[in-house]
Parts: C-alpha cells; sequence; structure tokens
C-alpha cells in the first residue's frame, strides 16, 4: 500500500496532458479564487486528471464549475464543492477515510493523493466497475472501492479517521458516526431535492458535534 502523496506539484499524470491549462485555471479561478486555502487539496486538484473521469462526450466540460452526469443518474461533483469538503475534513497524510459513493472515482483519487488509506463504497455495480479500472490504470495502490451499501458504511474497516459522503441523506446516517473514530470528521450534504446543506460532524466524548457549512446539491443517499 502506498503512502499519501506528498510531493511536489507535477504538471498532471501525463507529460503530454493537453487538459493542463484548463486545470491550472480551475484551481486558480474556481478554487483559490473563492477561498479554498488548504495548499494540499489544491496541489491534489492539479495533479488528479479529472478528464479522465468525465465521459468522452462531456470531456471538454471536465474543467468547468458545475456537475457532470456519469452515467446511472448520477453526477460528478462540481469541482468548488470538492475542494471545499476535502478543506473542511483537515486530513493528514496518515488518515484512513471512508469514502460514501465512489461515482466516477475523481474524489477518490484525490482521496489517495491526501491520505495513506482510502476505503470506498458504491452501489451501482457499473460505476464501481470504471471507477476501480481508471483508479488502477492512474496507478493509486492505496485505495479500496467496495460494492454495497453506503448507509452502512463499511464497519469491518472501522475506525475511520474522516468519512466524506458524496450523496444527501434526510438524517444523519448513525451507523457512518459509530464507525468514526474518536475526534473523527465527517462532511455529509443534509436535506431532501429542494434543499440540502453540507454539514461537518465532528465526534466528542463519542457524540456528534454539527456544523453547518454551505448550501448544495446531491444525488440522494439511497438505502439498500
Amino acid at each position: 500500500m502506498s503512502e499519501a502523496k506528498d510531493a511536489p506539484v507535477e504538471d498532471g499524470r501525463d507529460g503530454n496532458d493537453e487538459f493542463l491549462l484548463p486545470r491550472q485555471g480551475m484551481v486558480a479561478e474556481q478554487l483559490r479564487n473563492r477561498g479554498i486555502s488548504d495548499q494540499r487539496v489544491l496541489d491534489a486538484m492539479l495533479r488528479v486528471p479529472r478528464h479522465e473521469f468525465v465521459p468522452g462526450r462531456y470531456q471538454d466540460q471536465s474543467y468547468e464549475d458545475h456537475p457532470l452526469p456519469i452515467g446511472e443518474n448520477q453526477t460528478i461533483s462540481q469541482p468548488y464543492i470538492v475542494a471545499s469538503m476535502l478543506e473542511a475534513l483537515a486530513l493528514k497524510p496518515s488518515d484512513k477515510v471512508l469514502e460514501v459513493g465512489t461515482g466516477s472515482g475523481y474524489v477518490t483519487a484525490l482521496l489517495g493523493e491526501l491520505v495513506t488509506q482510502v476505503f470506498s463504497i458504491e452501489r451501482h455495480a457499473s460505476l464501481a466497475a470504471h471507477a476501480r479500472e481508471i483508479i488502477t490504470k492512474l496507478g493509486y495502490r492505496n485505495v479500496q472501492i467496495a460494492l454495497g451499501d453506503g448507509w452502512r458504511g463499511l464497519p469491518h474497516h472501522q475506525p475511520f479517521e474522516a468519512i466524506i459522503v458524496s450523496a444527501a441523506a434526510e438524517h444523519l446516517p448513525a451507523l457512518l458516526i459509530a464507525q468514526l473514530n474518536e475526534g473523527g470528521r465527517m462532511i455529509i450534504p443534509i436535506g431532501g431535492a429542494e434543499q440540502q446543506r453540507l454539514q461537518l460532524i465532528r465526534k466528542e466524548n463519542g457524540q456528534p458535534q454539527i456544523f453547518l457549512r454551505e448550501p448544495c446539491r446531491f444525488v440522494p443517499l439511497i438505502a439498500d
């Protein structure tokens, strides 16, 4: 299992990366200029080629600041929201992280840059397989993608220092909070189809402490 990558920023993962300039623009204009200041997050988003996780017909929009469809009625989230969620978690390289909702695998790859161990769970077999293929192609060895119910998490790999949920729940999932280490953090969208808000959860003395963050719009977190 590889260590989290914390090396100097490279120009993408391909020396002939035609998307480098759009990716640099994304980081500078959509992230840094809007207040994202965690340099490790900014560097990871410069390194990870978002276009690799976007269906071919949408690749020319890969570095625009909006979600894109990836199949199964799911989307790849807009870059700013992804960066905001990752920054809120204040990840350390030694952290073990659970991602609920692998989707395209883009956030999974970013986590692979930032921490030592990443466990990701996805309910759609086709998305899990495709994400696993891209993650392998890009060379991440510290990531495991499982097929299953995100509401249940991955209790056999607990505890986690951090959990990131890429789908909206109508209430806090108790089973996920239980899988957090003491002092652990979870970022999750909470709300229905029309109104959602990111919540940062800190587990203190076994109880969730809730910090409200920005409004958002995610697909629903569905239990199997």
